[in-house]
């Protein structure tokens, strides 16, 4: 359990660059060196800013995942979803996808045919969220919800605006269901903005910062875009921006950890090397489906 009081940055991490999918390149900052997981999150990756002409846009074709989440939010560019459950969704600007992956899925993540046609700008988040051990063959299946019905805050200053994806903020909840508590918002803050929230204190807490400077802790610790601040203990979360800083924007991750052991192998993530191999297994054997396309 956590202390009371504001929660001081413990550590910063720079996402480091590298390519994924069809080539694509993604910032991450966890997990990196030093930083494996924020339990219960297993991976978090920026997706752009990157600007693709009429036609050169890609994604990640065809490939599976068992044992967790993952959540897709999409700010800018539009991506199509398919998986083997014969589900599709296409997902635009502000959207959200929370899908479970559990027993087993296999689906693909590619640019929607509008913007494949006419390009432009994309940019977005992938975040991996680990589940339970007793959730961890779960029947897959996703939540979508469109950017019109994501729950808004404000911050009682009125310069913080909050897209309440999970959890709570300022009084607002969120409408998605986890499987264990979790919050992930997205943070517009004005210059000048000042803001301090009560956080469980059992929560492990982080916030990376993707546009401008914010500044963390009783010790107002700076940290600026392509950076994640992963907070201490405590039972409140302090933020501020500089009155003469442009706007900036963070995504804040807390969540109750499973306190559980993380095997992990590419796509799948269990407890065991001995479940790893199980999944393996079962992929090649096609017991995770395939996608079926007409």
């Amino acid at each position: 359990m956590g202390a009371s009081g504001s929660r001081p940055v413990v550590q910063i991490v720079t996402a480091h660059q590298q390519k994924e999918g069809a080539g694509f390149v993604v910032r991450r900052p966890v997990p990196t060196h030093g930083l494996e997981h924020i339990d219960p999150f297993l991976m978090l990756d920026e997706v752009g800013p990157v600007t693709y002409a009429p036609g050169a846009a890609i994604g990640a074709p065809d490939h599976p995942h068992r044992g967790f989440q993952t959540v897709s939010y999409i700010l800018s560019g539009q991506k199509l979803h398919e998986d083997s459950t014969g589900k599709t969704q296409l997902i635009g600007p502000g959207d959200v996808q929370w899908m479970t992956a559990g027993a087993g899925i296999v689906h693909s993540e590619l640019p929607g045919p509008t913007f494949k046609s006419t390009g432009g700008l994309a940019h977005g988040f992938q975040i991996w969220v680990n589940l339970p051990t007793r959730d961890k063959y779960a029947t897959p299946g996703y939540q979508y919800i469109h950017a019109n019905d994501i729950p808004k805050a404000v911050s009682t200053d009125g310069r913080i605006d909050i897209t309440v994806i999970a959890g709570e903020a300022f009084g607002v909840t969120a409408s998605i269901g986890t499987y264990t508590p979790i919050w992930l918002q997205d943070w517009r803050m004005q210059p000048g903005a000042t803001a301090q929230i009560e956080t469980d204190s059992s929560f492990n807490v982080a916030a990376y910062v993707f546009e401008g400077e914010v500044r963390f802790g009783p010790d107002e610790t700076p940290v600026t875009r392509g950076q994640m601040a992963v907070m201490g203990n405590g039972s409140q979360l302090q933020v501020n921006t500089d009155p003469k800083a442009t706007v900036s924007r963070l995504l804040l991750l807390a969540g109750a950890p499973l306190n559980e052991p993380v095997a992990r192998y590419g796509p799948f993530v269990m407890n065991t090397q001995e479940e790893l191999v199980a999944a393996v297994q079962d992929y090649q054997a096609g017991r995770m489906g395939t996608i079926v396309r007409e």
